[in-house]
Formats: C-alpha cells, structure tokens, sequence
C-alpha cells in the first residue's frame, strides 16, 4: 500500500500544522543563512587560502557531487525512518562544517571540510522539500512560497551581516561561524516540531521500471529546478567575484549584489502562494524564465555596478517563484510518494548548481565572468518548450492533496 505513516500521536489540526510549519521555516532559514555566508565569504576564503578561480571551481564541484549524494542519502533515510531524521542529520554535518571553515586549515583539510559541508547541504535540501510538501498537505493550502521565504530572509541577513563585518573591518569568521550555531540550534530546539510523517514507497515492477508514471513528473519539473539552480549558482557563487575582481566594487559593496539578489528572491515568494494560483503555474514558468534571462542579460551587456545589482535583482524575483512552483508541483502529481520523487527532483539542483558555479568559474579566466554569465540566460531560454509538459500535470498549484494515513 502508498501512503504516510506517522508515529506522531497528536492530531494534525490547525495549530500543531502551524507549529511543524513554523520549525520547517526555521530549518529553510538555517539552510539559507548558512548557504549565504558561504558565498559571500568566498572572496574572504579566496585570500586567505591563497587560491584561485580555477580552484574555486574544483571545490564547487566537489561540494555539488556530494550534495547530490546527501541528497541520495536523505531519500533513503526518509524512506527508512521519516524525513525528520534526514533533515536533523543534515542540519547537524552543515553545522559542523561551517564551524570548521571558519580555522584556518591547509587547503586539501579545508576543501575535504566543504565536501562534508555539501554532505549536509544536499541531504538538507531534499528533507526541507519533503517536509514543506508535508506540513501543506497537513494544511491544505499553499505555504511553500513562504516557507522558501524563510530561507530568503535568512540569506538577507547574512549577506548585510557580511556587508556589515567587511564595513568594520571584521572578518567572515563572525557570520560563518553564526551560521553554524543557528543550524545546531534548529535541530535541538525544533526536532520534536518537524512533521514525523514518512512515505511507504511504491513496488516496482517486475522489469525495474518505476509503475507508478512519476518519471514523466521527475522529468518535467527536474527541468525547471535545473534551470532555477543554473541562474541561482550563477548569481550566489559569483556575483560577489563579479562585483570585486571585474567592476572592482569596494568590499562593503561586494555583498550587495547577493542581498538584492535575495531581497528580489524574497519579495517574489512572499506574493508567490498567491499570484501563482491566480495566474496558473504555465504563466507564471513563462514569466520567471523571461524575467531572469532578462536579468542576467542586464548584466552581460552593461558591465555597471548599479546596472549589474539590478540584474541580479530581477533574476531573483524569477527564481524566487520557479523553485517552490517547480516542488509543489512534484509533490501534487505524486501525493502518495512525495518523499522519493523530491529527493530524485532535487537531484536536478546540482546539475544546475555544476553548470552555473563550475562552467562559470572555468570560463572567468579565457572570456572573463561578464561573457560567462550568457550561459544561464541560453540554458533560461532553452527551459520554455517544457512549459508545455507542466501544464498536462495535475492542477491546483501549491496544494498537495493529503494522502491517506496508514494505521498505526
């Protein structure tokens, strides 16, 4: 039999879904708040480690091969025991990654660090989204946007609180190392609050192939968490270099490009539970996918400051409705297994992230990071044939129907 099993013996009404929503959110704000300072101080670890872009790159990629694995790893924990315990695992080894970034350490101890930091980043990732599509089944209405708000206020804060510390003279240490107590924090305080619900998987057939015709749903929004992420890395890895090494912004300049980003991001998916109902998810892919080829368009024919902030802005505010949209349409074509088709959708993140951080970085150095950028507007304008796929999936955007609950 598909379906949830839960090991919780309150009931699921209003105010404890309110509660699990509200430690969920804590959870995306951790992921966001430690994602953030990361980025924004790889300028800071650029100097201290005596590396370069070429090297930035490697590390990129090692850290977008293990989180994909976390990924992996998160589906088969939630499968097992429940995405809690995913989700709490992750937040712990991101935690004490973070911790560590913030010593002084040779190179190869430092980079075998951010793999394990990547770990935690991949496993979070997926246990957040399974969660998220949880906690709205448990509600009945669309709450994703929001919860991906938290994340977005979050990574705000750290990247003004990087802009502050570089202002003062201070170090990236004090928001790194913030980070890391906030995700020891959330797991401590608001284990008991994630939603305990876990999903029984469905049989294969006898020929190893998937029965249940979720591959079609993996596939198709794959696509778009593909594209959001390629425009996301793109703008979160190097917007910060950008605005540094080529428009030699000063240093509490360089983190704002990320915080508009952000700012644009958030504001997006604070209307997002609302405008998308209202205009259709096929509408809405459209605009996100014009917008942020739009924006980043911006920054590849104007190499301003001013004119290169606002193109990360209006990228943001693409991305910001994309990646919720492209999950909770996932999580409603397949309610009953939710767990497993948004651990394998979130797969399609580090595609993404390997292309717009990796490519990026290795183009910086013969066509320099203005050129480099054109690469996620090609791969935003390619992405707009799969709008027709989305809309042959099931409807009501945001809201995953509630499966059944398996006696206990």
């Amino acid at each position: 039999m598909t379906g949830i099993t839960s090991d919780d013996p309150l009931m699921f009404d209003e105010v404890s879904g309110r509660r699990r929503a509200i430690w969920i959110g804590a959870g995306y704000a951790a992921q966001g708040f430690g994602y953030a300072a990361v980025v924004t101080a790889l300028p800071a670890f650029k100097s201290r480690q005596h590396i370069g872009d070429a090297y930035v790159s490697v590390i990129l990629l090692l850290v977008c091969v293990a989180a994909a694995g976390g990924s992996i790893l998160a589906d088969r924990t939630a499968a097992r025991w429940g995405s809690r315990y995913a989700l709490s695992g992750g937040l712990l080894a991101v935690a004490a990654g973070l911790g560590l970034t913030t010593f002084h350490t040779p190179t190869p101890v430092f980079t075998a660090i951010l793999i394990a930091y990547g770990i935690g980043l991949g496993a979070v990732d997926a246990s957040l989204s399974m969660q998220g599509v949880l906690v709205q089944a448990r509600l009945g209405r669309s709450v994703m946007s929001r919860l991906f708000a938290a994340y977005t206020a979050a990574a705000i804060t750290a990247a003004l609180l990087m802009s502050g510390n570089a202002a003062s003279g201070g170090g990236a240490a004090l928001s790194v190392g913030a980070a890391a107590v906030f995700a020891a924090l959330v797991v401590v305080l608001g284990f008991s609050s994630f939603e305990p619900a876990r999903t029984v998987l469905p049989e294969h057939d006898g020929g190893g192939k998937r029965s249940d015709g979720t591959r079609h749903v993996v596939w198709v929004c794959g696509a778009f968490i593909f594209t959001a992420f390629l425009a996301d890395s793109a703008v979160s890895t190097w917007s910060s270099v950008y605005l540094h090494d080529t428009l030699l912004a000063t240093a509490a300049v360089v983190p704002l490009g990320y915080a508009a980003y952000q700012a644009a991001v958030l504001v997006s998916r604070l209307a997002g539970d609302h405008v998308v109902p209202r205009i259709g998810r096929a509408a809405a892919a459209i605009g996100c996918l014009l917008v942020c080829a739009v924006g980043l368009g911006l920054v590849v024919v104007l190499p301003v400051i001013l004119a290169a902030i606002v193109g990360f802005a209006l990228t943001g505010i693409g991305v910001g409705i994309l990646v919720p949209l492209a999950f909770s349409a996932a999580g409603h074509a397949a309610p009953g297994n939710s767990d497993e088709v948004i651990a394998r959708v979130n797969l399609f993140n580090y595609g993404g992230a390997l292309v717009g951080a990796v490519l990026l970085g290795a183009l910086s150095e013969p066509v320099g990071l203005q050129t480099a950028f054109l690469i996620p507007v090609i791969g935003l304008l390619a992405t707009l044939p799969v709008v027709r796929a989305l809309r042959r999936l099931p409807n009501e955007p945001g809201v995953v129907p509630a499966p059944a609950t398996a006696p206990r």
